[in-house]
């Protein structure tokens, strides 16, 4: 008998850019905003934001538009936003949705680890069965936001595991710092904006043909780059 392919001991999942393609909402609902209090807002000022902290990207709006509201008033007015574009109809990327819950089946423990505040991730679980995620780390959760270590290290920790033997699956700059620095095996699936090669990090175009034999030799220490190194 062959033996049992190895897994990981949990995936700890990224939410928006990763699991569901919400990026264009929030630059919708940023340039809305903006435009409505007499700034301008662009789809490059909105990328820029991709990965970071809500009350950084906050402050980095209201620098950039130079509108007269604070960080946290940009917060609460993006998210009430982004809850109703997202209640009911997450936008999963191409394959997200069938390995997450493909590691459902299998029993690998699941986190979702964004810096989306509580209130929007409440509403992309709605989307998904119950019990999908074994823990949720959000960015009101948290001292420090990604690239900080501390969400990931929260994540395993609320999971009893070792980062070491979980699979981080990310899309952007800050949420791969983040995982690495918790010491994560980091899987980057780039969507909006680009991820470059680093020492031990896995990369690829999409989730179309990753399954969870692979997810468990990205836990062992394998290392799979299929895009670009320019």
């Amino acid at each position: 008998m062959s033996p049992s392919p190895a897994l990981p001991d949990a995936v700890l999942w990224d939410m928006d850019g990763t699991l569901v393609d919400t990026e264009p909402y929030w630059i919708a609902a940023e340039t809305e905003l903006v435009r409505a209090h007499g700034g301008t807002w662009t789809y490059d000022d909105g990328l820029a934001l991709v990965g970071n902290p809500l009350l950084v990207s906050g402050e980095i709006l209201v620098r950039r538009s130079g509108i007269d509201l604070t960080p946290a008033q940009v917060v609460d007015a993006l998210l009430e936003r982004m809850v109703e574009a997202v209640r009911g109809s997450a936008p999963f990327r191409p394959g997200a949705r069938e390995l997450l819950l493909a590691c459902v089946a299998a029993g690998i423990p699941n986190a979702l680890v964004t810096m989306s505040w509580t209130s929007l991730s409440d509403a992309f679980l709605a989307s998904l069965p119950d019990g999908t995620f074994a823990a949720v780390v959000t960015g009101d959760q948290v001292t420090h936001g990604k690239p900080h270590p501390e969400p990931y290290l929260t994540a395993a920790a609320r999971l009893g595991v070792d980062p070491s033997r979980c699979v981080a699956i990310e899309d952007s700059v800050p949420g791969v710092a983040s995982a690495e620095a918790a010491g994560c095996r980091v899987l980057a699936v780039p969507l909006h904006v680009p991820v470059g090669p680093g020492v031990g990090r896995s990369r690829l175009p999409g989730f179309q043909g990753l399954d969870i034999a692979m997810l468990g030799r990205l836990a062992t220490g394998s290392v799979v780059d299929l895009l670009p190194t320019g």
